[in-house]
């Protein structure tokens, strides 16, 4: 396993689109916190970006001996809207940006089973270039439950899709995230996404589920306690034998600055995959 750290670091939990810091910002702090790689969003380079863009990008990574883990290519996929799944019927610019940038995967999004047939086609040319496609465990898609990620996946059958395993949201559509759930899907487990929160009726934030109704929450680190039980999480990565990235999926929380966090995490995680 090694650390990756999202660029949502600079990012704002509800508006995803601005970026707080450079990249060339970024991908210093992601070095000095010991990071290998970073999960590269359209807030910095995505499909938007001109070809320029996104050689300066990779340069600039490439000087900081970073590599990039994933690759999110627009804003749709981000905001998980009814226009996510649309990079399915176009994947060519998102193959050609991941490979720019040395990425072997990319995220993508299903909202609903007809668009299963679109992810077979785009991880048929995925393929085609060695590169792989995966989908978060996220509220209002085909990736809420056990049930259906698996069904999904099953569906698609493709070797190259496959998961970004994330205990928040799934602890969010009440469903375990623990050993039988990792030993369930791990064939299919490419990624790894953390974050951290406190469920409670009161919470700061309240995000709507296709299986669990309105479910809020209070976002914490992810080296805070009373969240998310990393040890049951990091137990059953090393029983199934994940040895992918571990991506740090979250914006610094309310009186931390970026670098706090990604450190403070790095650190915390660091003792937990050794």
């Amino acid at each position: 396993m090694h650390l990756s750290l999202s660029v949502r670091i600079a990012e704002e939990f509800l508006s995803k689109e601005k970026a707080s810091m450079s990249l060339g910002e970024l991908t210093s702090l992601a070095s000095r916190c010991g990071y290998e790689s970073l999960c590269m969003r359209a807030s910095q380079v995505g499909v938007q970006s001109t070809p320029e863009e996104v050689e300066d990008a990779a340069a600039c990574i490439a000087e900081n001996g970073l590599t990039v883990s994933m690759v999110t290519g627009d804003f749709d996929t981000v905001y998980n809207n009814d226009n996510g799944p649309s990079s399915l019927t176009n994947i060519t610019p998102y193959l050609e940006l991941a490979q720019q940038l040395g990425a072997p995967r990319i995220r993508v999004a299903l909202k609903k089973e007809s668009d299963i047939a679109n992810a077979q086609l785009a991880a048929d040319e995925a393929a085609e270039r060695n590169i792989e496609l995966v989908h978060q465990c996220h509220t209002l898609s085909l990736f809420e439950t056990i049930d259906s990620i698996e069904g999904t996946l099953k569906a698609i059958g493709r070797p190259n899709f496959g998961l970004v395993y994330e205990p928040a949201n799934l602890e969010i559509c009440n469903q375990d995230y623990g050993l039988s759930t990792l030993e369930r899907l791990s064939e299919w487990i490419f990624n790894v996404y953390l974050q951290n929160q406190i469920l409670k009726p009161e919470g700061l934030v309240t995000l709507p589920t296709r299986c669990n109704g309105d479910v809020s929450f209070d976002l914490i680190s992810i080296h805070a306690s009373g969240g998310i039980n990393y040890d049951k999480v990091f137990s059953g990565l090393k029983t199934i034998g994940y040895k992918g990235p571990i991506t740090v999926h979250q914006s610094a929380q309310r009186g931390e600055t970026p670098e706090d966090s990604a450190k403070g995490t790095a650190d915390f995680l660091r003792g937990l995959i050794s």
